[in-house]
């Protein structure tokens, strides 16, 4: 055996002492304070961005819905081309034979940011395509919106309530579902912007600072550039210093924020070609107007009582000033209005104030499901806990009541995730306390006590225990409701929003997941069976996935600019054979394309959708009647149907052939699953169109025009 040593290892505290590097980890409270913040705020931006994944992990890396094939294919020509053919190109695939100005007609934010970051991430070195900067933007925002979030909730109560905004802004699951990977739309910037300039504008007033009212006047025309919705924003920004004038709030801290805000944030959004002259021509946006012109009384009126120093005299002027610019600017208005120099609201501004309205009013707006009046039980969906926390936090508000809390207040329910995080982080700061609480008898004071005050003091003592356990109960119960929104908001990430509209899934008699890519599938062959040039009619919903995907002009798409155009098709779709036959002529239309979803199921095919076809159409064409294909009020399909629903274009084409098939054991031939009926037309004959392609689960259909029998 070899010798052994008798030398002892050094102790460890002389070991320690070697790394001195140990020694400056020490920590003061502050800065342990802000490591764990800045720590936790670094996972919450994480967690944002891997939870929005979903959809990449199921399916793969795509484009979902309709509207963001649009926004990738003009991207696309933006990274190939350049801003400067992008700005001014005209569209010859779209609304044919009219054609789209492309730079004229869309909010370019979206297109941009992804184009810069595509270019950043080529600049060092990242050769990701397009495509993947596309699916991966609106994560990316969805975490950026935690860290805005964290610091609006930090200048409206304290960072504790911003971290949990944070954490629950990143996890919500009405804001998941505008922000999952691939949902390329408007909304997936937007909201980042929104939050931004209610922030950075509420941050202008807090301060007075020019620079806070310059950024969020950039933050404005970002918004604007991004999305419609930015007339969310210059009609309750201006409502917000509304109250604040009307309560007594007025200050020179919001007179430079809002001047600042309003004219830079003018000009700036008048340079997107698609506003315009909108700022200050249109009806919805009188409301900033009059609120600017309304603090420059309130600012002169202000430097009037400081000269006059005379209370009364000021009293009898600022009745005089108020009933002529009120005067003044009814009689501006209405003129304004009457001239037609000021545009009236918009049907969709209608249709916020009033959701029946697009119903009796504009069909095409009504038929858009965004457009809908949401249904109670969504709201619960997407806020589970944040319903019940929302009151407590706006208690809160009230309770400690400034200039940004009555902001807060104001846009409660569109800030829930902030007015929450106030009630969480307020409610954890009070019991925490009560369970740090420490009796102060254990102290002594070592001065003698009253009877009534010793009885009182020794009162206290005896309940501190209760209250102490009280708040630990409670606090595990405030736990234990975070952790399940925490479990509901990512079953409902996973199950609900991440299933892109292109690809659809269903669930086999085995359990397993069945896949139906009969979308891709179809545009594939209209891209690699059609003539470059050929012209394809279908309903608007699916004109972007058209251009696209299968990279073929459309008569319509989901742009939805022109009524009429739109009314043609439905007119031609709810028509006899014959009927539309003239009118595909005059479109010049070569293919003719129906979504049908009687074989698998799919619920969102063109005959639940034909009554929109049929409204829109005789919206514009009076020959078109509703009850033509209703049966005592009743949309059917069966053998009860009316005689037009049972012979009209839409019809045959979903029906074709299908009365051979049989789709259910046990069911007759031609049972469509979705109404739950045997169709009542079997023997359907085309004359004038034929079969071209059908996927392989029927989903989508595909049908050539034949040419005129004296053309060849």
């Amino acid at each position: 055996m070899g010798a052994t040593s008798n030398a002892s290892p050094p102790p460890l505290n002389s070991a320690l002492s070697s790394f001195p590097s140990l020694k400056a980890l020490k920590f003061t409270t502050k800065q342990q304070e802000l490591l764990i913040r800045v720590s936790a705020l670094a996972l919450i931006y994480v967690l944002a961005f891997v939870v929005r994944l979903f959809s990449v992990l199921r399916y793969e890396s795509m484009i979902h819905e309709f509207d963001p094939y649009f926004n990738y294919r003009t991207t696309l020509f933006l990274t190939k081309n350049g801003f400067s053919e992008f700005w001014n190109w005209f569209d010859s695939e779209s609304w044919y034979p009219l054609g789209r100005i492309i730079g004229g007609t869309l909010y370019p934010g979206l297109m941009v940011t992804a184009a810069l970051i595509h270019r950043i991430l080529h600049f060092f070195s990242f050769a990701v395509h397009i495509r993947e900067v596309c699916v991966l933007t609106a994560p990316f925002f969805a975490s950026n919106t935690t860290l805005v979030a964290y610091f609006f909730g930090k200048e409206i109560w304290d960072s504790g309530a911003g971290l949990v905004a944070a954490a629950l802004i990143a996890i919500c699951p009405g804001y998941i579902s505008r922000s999952v990977a691939g949902s390329y739309d408007n909304e997936g910037v937007a909201i980042f912007a929104l939050l931004l300039t209610f922030y950075l504008f509420v941050k202008a007033v807090n301060t007075g600072s020019l620079a806070w009212s310059l950024a969020s006047a950039f933050g404005y025309f970002y918004m604007v550039s991004a999305w419609g919705g930015y007339v969310f924003i210059i009609n309750l920004v201006p409502l917000y210093v509304l109250v604040l004038l009307v309560t007594g709030r007025y200050s020179m801290r919001l007179y430079v924020a809002y001047n600042c805000m309003y004219v830079v944030g003018m000009l700036l959004a008048m340079q997107i070609r698609f506003v315009g002259f909108q700022h200050v021509q249109s009806g919805e946006h009188m409301a900033a107007m009059g609120v600017f012109f309304l603090l420059q009384v309130f600012y002169f009126l202000d430097w009037v009582k400081y000269i006059l120093n005379d209370i009364k005299l000021f009293h009898s002027f600022l009745r005089i000033t108020l009933t002529c610019a009120i005067t003044v600017g009814v009689l501006a208005l209405s003129i304004g209005t009457a001239s037609g120099y000021i545009s009236p609201w918009t049907g969709r501004f209608y249709s916020l104030l009033d959701p029946t309205y697009a119903k009796d009013h504009i069909p095409i707006i009504a038929s858009v499901s965004e457009h809908q009046p949401t249904a109670w039980s969504s709201f619960m969906f997407d806020f589970h806990i944040l319903l019940f926390l929302f009151p407590a936090g706006l208690y809160f508000c009230f309770k400690r009541l400034s200039d940004a809390t009555i902001f807060v207040v104001m846009y409660g329910l569109t800030t829930m995730c902030l007015v929450s995080s106030i009630a969480v982080s307020a409610t954890i700061k009070n019991l925490s306390s009560l369970v740090r609480a420490k009796s102060k008898s254990s102290q002594g004071s070592g001065k003698p006590l009253s009877g009534s005050k010793a009885a009182a003091k020794a009162s206290a003592d005896q309940s501190l225990p209760f209250q102490k356990n009280g708040a630990i109960a409670l606090l595990l119960g405030a736990l234990y409701l975070l952790c399940r929104y925490a479990i509901h908001c990512t079953w409902v990430t996973s199950e609900a929003y991440s299933s892109p509209s292109i690809v659809l899934a269903a669930r086999g008699h085995g359990g397993g997941r069945v896949i139906f890519d009969d979308y891709r599938e179809a545009y594939y062959w209209l891209r690699q069976n059609t003539p470059p040039d050929a012209k394809v009619m279908s309903w608007w919903d699916y004109g972007y996935q058209i251009t696209a995907m299968g990279n073929r002009t459309v008569i319509v798409d989901n742009n939805t600019w022109n009524n009429t155009h739109i009314a043609t098709v439905g007119r031609a779709m709810s028509s006899y054979e014959h009927e539309a036959y003239e009118i595909m002529l005059s479109l010049d239309v070569n293919y003719v394309l129906v979504v049908f979803g009687g074989v698998t199921g799919y619920s969102s095919d063109d005959i639940n959708k034909f009554l929109w076809m049929v409204r829109i159409g005789g919206g514009v064409f009076p020959v078109i009647k509703e009850p033509d294909y209703l049966v005592n009020g009743e949309f059917r399909v069966d053998k009860g149907a009316a005689p037009k629903m049972l012979n009209c274009l839409m019809y045959k084409l979903c029906y074709y052939r299908f009365g051979e098939l049989t789709t259910e054991y046990g069911k007759p031939p031609g049972y469509d699953r979705v109404r739950g009926v045997e169709i009542g037309n079997k023997d359907i004959k085309l004359e004038y169109l034929e079969e071209a392609f059908t996927t392989s689960n029927w989903i989508v259909r595909i049908y050539k025009v034949k040419p005129p029998k004296n053309r060849w």
